[in-house]
């Protein structure tokens, strides 16, 4: 409930700081006194829009804070929690507006935007007004009331659960499917290419050894006729290698007292003898084992045609075949999978649908008896409201489309008639601010056992009523008070001598500025109040004693 309410610097008003309480608080005062303040005020803590022109004049911005008790408004806890905005029972919602017309929104200290303020104030309180964007005329609103009379609110959010799996899964089986035919096509180009590249097998590092053999191999008389030289070089004649180094060694043998520089000459000629004669038996093995093979030659220039063949027409690097075939095996394999998952999701989706099916029908079973039944309680309390004539229906159209939604198999529409032999039509349609404000409060004097928000806001609902009515109208937002909280602004003393909280606004003003003060009555100040609204402005010992007799009944 909203226990708390402090305005500073709003229209006229300098500061008000309200406390508020469980049951029915009545707001009085003169005409143009400023009673819609506070409930402008409110309604800019709760999100509506707001300019530079709210903000009192002289001042550099309007601040409004409103704090609410929510420790019985699960709802709310967990939208807070979800958030990291809890704190504990306590729901503080701020609003900042400079003169400059810059707007602020803060949710217990953390900056918020105006559709969180809008969307968490109406887990918070329920503001009805003569105005055409009171909540009773919303679709969503009236569908929210008959699920909570029918106490289907779990079957609802089962229903928006399972809707919500439905068309995450459908979405993604759409994607799929509208992709399908060209992925077929793919699949097709990539099986042949996949194909191709299987048969040529190119092993790792084996381009490689094909180049260096097929260089070998198209120049391997040239290469023999070289190594045999090398090797004659080496080994043949009297003036080899192997001989000369020998003979300059033997040379370096017979010196006596070799210096250092000699012996390590003689060490070095020495490993180059080794070394030779390492290089000749390679040579000689190197011939040995060499064969001059046209057909070996010929397949190895065949298998390079063919890799480089395979390599443009994929336009790339023949190095590069063996990364392209795993890759494209790997795009091959997704398109594959695919196709499988069309058929899981196929699957899934005929499931959940099924699933909807079954809760949206008993939902819409418990509807369908639950209307019944509220539309004979909201008559009977019309009856009391001077609407005897006005037949209240709901009506459970469904919706055109088949498809699965969060709301369930149909729309529910509140239809009115005010008159005899009139057909039922929509309440923006046919109900003016008074009868809406009365049917409106038929409707929350019904629902109000089940209603998850627990404080109303009643804006002037006696208006275009009076006598007997005005004093039904009081005892239905009083009975409403008992189970929770209502704050209504009123110009009726047989309404306002029912509040369990009487809040009196006036005007003070002085030859500087004029500002709005609100003040909590007293027992003997509520009989002045309430004789002033009978009476006027000269209060008469009858109009005391009405007064009196009014508050003592209450």
């Amino acid at each position: 409930m909203l226990s708390h309410l402090n305005i500073n610097n709003f229209a006229i008003a300098s500061h008000l700081d309200i406390e508020l309480h469980r049951g029915m608080t009545v707001i009085t005062g003169e005409t143009g006194a400023g009673k819609s303040i506070m409930l402008g005020a409110l309604g800019l803590a709760l999100g509506d829009r707001a300019d530079a022109s709210i903000v009192k004049h002289g001042a550099d911005r309007a601040d409004i804070h409103a704090t609410f008790d929510i420790s019985d408004i699960p709802e709310a806890q967990q939208w807070l929690a979800s958030r990291e905005l809890n704190a504990g029972h306590e729901c503080l919602l701020r609003r900042v507006i400079t003169k400059e017309g810059r707007s602020r929104g803060f949710i217990n200290g953390s900056p918020a935007t105006l559709s969180d303020l809008k969307t968490l104030g109406n887990m918070l309180i329920d503001i009805h007004s003569q105005h055409a964007h009171q909540s009773l005329l919303k679709k969503e609103q009236q569908r929210r009331l008959l699920d909570e009379y029918a106490n289907t609110q779990g079957l609802a959010d089962d229903i928006k659960t399972t809707v919500t799996d439905y068309n995450q899964l459908a979405q993604r089986l759409a994607t799929l499917e509208s992709n399908h035919s060209e992925q077929t096509a793919r699949a097709q180009l990539l099986s042949y290419q996949v194909e191709e590249l299987d048969q040529l097998a190119l092993e790792v590092g084996e381009l490689e050894k094909l180049e260096t053999e097929q260089k070998q191999r198209a120049n391997a008389e040239a290469i023999l006729e070289s190594c045999h030289h090398a090797l004659a070089l080496c080994q043949e004649g009297e003036l080899n290698v192997n001989n000369i180094l020998s003979q300059a060694i033997r040379s370096l043998a017979t010196i006596p007292a070799k210096t250092k520089g000699l012996s390590e000459a003689e060490q070095l000629l020495s490993s180059a003898l080794i070394q030779a004669e390492e290089a000749s038996h390679e040579i000689s093995a190197h011939i040995d084992s060499f064969e001059v093979d046209p057909e070996r030659l010929l397949y190895v220039e065949q298998r390079l045609n063919q890799v480089f063949e395979i390599a443009r027409k994929h336009r790339v690097d023949a190095s590069q075949l063996s990364e392209l075939h795993q890759q494209l095996q790997t795009e091959l394999s997704a398109i594959a999978g695919s196709d499988e998952e069309i058929d899981n999701l196929h699957r899934q989706t005929n499931e959940l649908r099924l699933e909807y099916q079954q809760l949206a029908a008993k939902l819409s079973k418990k509807r369908r008896s639950a209307a019944q039944k509220l539309e004979k309680q909201v008559e009977a309390q019309l009856q009391t409201l001077a609407m005897s004539n006005c037949r209240f229906t709901i009506a459970l159209a469904a919706r055109e489309s088949q498809q699965p939604h969060q709301h369930g198999l149909e729309d529910i529409h509140f239809l009115i008639s005010t008159n005899p032999g009139q057909p039922a039509q929509a309440l923006s349609r046919t109900a003016s601010g008074g009868e809406l404000s009365r049917i409106s409060l038929a409707i929350q004097v019904v629902t109000a056992q089940t209603s998850a928000i627990p404080t109303m806001v009643f804006d002037e609902v006696d208006v275009g009523v009076g006598g007997a009515t005005a004093e039904v109208v009081g005892n239905l937002l009083q009975q409403l008070g008992e189970k929770g909280q209502v704050l209504c602004v009123t110009h009726q003393p047989q309404v306002a001598s029912k509040g369990h909280q009487h809040l009196y606004v006036s005007k003070q003003s002085n030859k500087k500025a004029v500002s709005t003060q609100l003040q909590q009555l007293t027992a003997e100040q509520k009989v002045e109040e309430i004789a002033r609204m009978l009476g006027g402005i000269d209060i008469s010992k009858q109009s005391r004693a009405h007064a009196k007799q009014m508050l003592a009944v209450h």
